[in-house]
Parts: C-alpha cells; structure tokens; sequence
C-alpha cells in the first residue's frame, strides 16, 4: 500500500510539473520587473492621505474611487445585516465606532437589505442609516447603495406597481431611487450600483458556471442601453452622484464601459464594481475582472 501511494504520489507530481511547463510553453513573456516597478501603486489605488485614528497603528489610508472624485477610505462599512441580527441602535453604534474610532468614512446598504431578505424587514438596514446620518453632515459620510438585480422570487421591493418583480429597467432604477432616498432621509446618493446583472450570467450566488443553454432558457434581459438610461436619468437629476456595478462579469463591465465611453452625452460611466473577493474566492475578479477594471479606471 505504501508504494502504491509513493507511486501514485509521483505521477500526481509528474502531471503537475507537466502541466505547469505546458501552461509556461505557450504563455506570453513576462518582461522582468524592476525594483520601480515592485513599488510602483496601481493606478487609480494611490494614497491620496493617511490619517491617525485611535483604533488603527498605522493610521487609515484613503483612495480615490475608481474613475470619480470620492475619497473614500481604504475600508468600506458593510451593513448588510443591520436590522436583522442587531437592533437599529446597535446598528447605529457600530457605524459610529467604525467612523470615529478607525476612520472609514464608505458605508454601503442596498434596497434590499437586509439579508435574508424578507417583505417584513425590507428597509431596515436603510432606517439604521438613516438614523447614523443624523448624527455627523452629509458631507463627512459617503453613502453607496444598490437597486436589485432580476429576480423571479423577490416581488416586495417599493415599486410603481404592486408584486413588481425585481429587475433592472428604467423605471424601477428611477424608482429605487427615489424610494431610497426617502428611506435614507437624505436627498443625494454618491454612489448608486446596480446589486447584480439583469441577466442569467451563472456562478451567480453559488450557481454553476455560464452554459449557453441556461442563458437561451432564461428571461429575456433588459439591454445596457436600457439600465443606463435610467442610471443617467437619476444622475441628471442630481439624485446619484455616480454609478457603479455589482457581483459583474468582464463582459458586462465592458459593454456598460463601452456604451459609456463611446456615447458619452447619453450614458453615465460605471466608477466601481462589488463582487465577492477574498482568500476563499479569487478566481472570479482575477481571472478577467480584474484587467477590465484597470484599462477602465472602475474601482
């Protein structure tokens, strides 16, 4: 038994090493890095300042957002919970110690929160908020929220119409909008995203990956042009400072990028982009997303 696992061990070793020299055969050279170029930060990453704070040795590190021109700090303030495993004044507490005592000034909600979303609790997480907002100016806090993406199980989202089901179209975009304002108690969004894509892209929230198949069985989507329409109507209005995406693939924040870029008088650019990313899951924002958002400039 011994040396049938040494054996079996060494073929897995042989089939590796072949592999890695297969993959090292037909890659493209990589031009060898200088000493500047390991230091060197990534564009649209550069520190714009620190700041000592109370909670963090080395201070808090603030960024430019992407292709905009919002400070924010190095960390974002998740609320997704808030208003189902804490009260609204633990709520409250918590973003106060994140702003006071480390210095975030980023704090990120969405219509849907929060999770598990529920018709019961829709909104509670955008209440907590709320209620932090009035205590510090509008100015010091950078709020990000998101309308939903498509949805054949979600029909309990403030829309125009009663058991709306959730979707990326024009008029739900205007309409989230307004209906997250009013819950925020504020009258500006700096940055509006769009939760997740209108289509079937698989790997979606533990789905399997894309097939054409599951694509070609899925509900017709709302096109870009469409959900960038309503993004620059909220935009012209003054309701959202910038837009953004979330849980994207390269291909859909290239054709938002391109449809922007290429018609700028109609479409507002996408400045950032929120998927999954962290040691348990890489493979999804390096693997692509990751070269779109530098060429363009999405944080």
């Amino acid at each position: 038994k011994q040396q049938m696992f040494i054996r079996s061990q060494t073929m897995i070793s042989s089939l590796v090493l072949v592999t890695v020299l297969t993959i090292a055969s037909i890659a493209p050279p990589v031009a060898a890095l200088s000493a500047a170029d390991v230091r060197a930060p990534s564009k649209g990453k550069l520190i714009v300042h620190n700041e000592q704070v109370p909670g963090l040795e080395n201070g808090m590190d603030y960024v430019k957002l992407g292709g905009s021109d919002l400070t924010v700090s190095n960390i974002c303030m998740g609320t997704m919970t808030f208003g189902e495993q804490n009260t609204q004044e633990e709520g409250v507490e918590q973003l106060v110690q994140a702003f006071d005592e480390y210095g975030i000034n980023f704090l990120d909600t969405a219509e849907m929160y929060p999770v598990p979303t529920k018709p019961e609790t829709q909104g509670a997480t955008d209440a907590t908020v709320a209620a932090f907002l009035k205590t510090r100016k509008r100015d010091d806090v950078i709020v990000a929220t998101k309308v939903a993406g498509r949805s054949e199980r979600i029909n309990w989202l403030p829309r125009n119409k009663p058991d709306t089901f959730a979707e990326v179209d024009y008029e739900s975009i205007v309409t989230s909008v307004d209906k997250s304002l009013e819950r925020l108690g504020t009258d500006y969004i700096d940055l509006l995203q769009i939760h997740w894509p209108d289509r079937y892209t698989g790997g979606l929230f533990g789905q399997p990956d894309f097939t054409p198949s599951m694509y070609e069985q899925s509900p017709t989507p709302n096109d870009f042009e469409e959900q960038l329409k309503g993004l620059q109507k909220v935009v012209a209005e003054g309701k959202v400072r910038y837009v953004g995406v979330s849980n994207e693939t390269p291909y859909g924040t290239m054709s938002f990028c391109q449809l922007a870029k290429s018609m700028p008088d109609l479409y507002p650019k996408i400045i950032s982009t929120q998927n999954s990313y962290s040691l348990v899951c890489r493979k999804d924002f390096e693997a692509g997303l990751a070269e779109a958002c530098y060429h363009e400039d999405v944080g």
